[in-house]
């Protein structure tokens, strides 16, 4: 039981290689892990609920990024969500807090009101199968800005648009 109220960070890492060539190529990655609580839990978390029926309390989640000089990939999985249930996902541009908005809007590569597309966003929409579990993959010739993205929100549905059911602060890193 005390191992399900354990909240937070699981695991972090952030690794930088150059290689010896000619034309030395940087790379990184990252990955991290954290189980949703509610914002007003005993033991704050990384990874906050606003909707617990969508996102149980101990349903977790994890996000990698690796990324090279010519773009990066984001990925997600999720466990222990709503089975059939699609969600909408997106990396926003701030951490997460208790109010819900308080991750900023979405990423944008170019920011542009006008330009709310999965081209210009990171979206990692899924849907949670018949466990509860999700995944999504998103590849973009471009990577993010530094201090530009600190968390992915959670929709109630998949799209430009939907309800904040759920937040995770992310440690996203750029080649800088």
């Amino acid at each position: 039981m005390k191992a399900k109220i354990v909240t937070g960070v699981l695991a972090a890492a952030v690794l930088a290689v150059t290689t010896g060539t000619a034309s030395a190529t940087t790379s990184y990655w990252m990955r991290v892990s954290g189980h949703f609580s509610p914002p007003n839990a005993f033991v704050a978390s990384s990874a906050l609920t606003y909707d617990k029926g969508l996102v149980p309390p101990a349903s977790s989640i994890q996000v990698a990024q690796h990324g090279t000089e010519s773009g990066m990939t984001v990925s997600m999985r999720v466990w222990g969500l709503v089975p059939g249930h699609k969600y909408g996902a997106h990396v926003h541009q701030k951490s997460c807090g208790a109010d819900p908005e308080a991750a900023g809007g979405h990423y944008q590569n170019v920011v542009d009101p006008k330009r709310v597309t999965a081209e210009n966003e990171l979206w990692l929409d899924f849907t949670a199968d018949a466990d509860g579990n999700g995944k999504a993959k998103v590849h973009k010739k471009w990577g993010v800005r530094p201090g530009g993205a600190g968390s992915i929100v959670i929709h109630d549905k998949p799209g430009a648009s939907g309800d904040r059911v759920a937040c995770f602060s992310v440690p996203f890193t750029s080649i800088s």
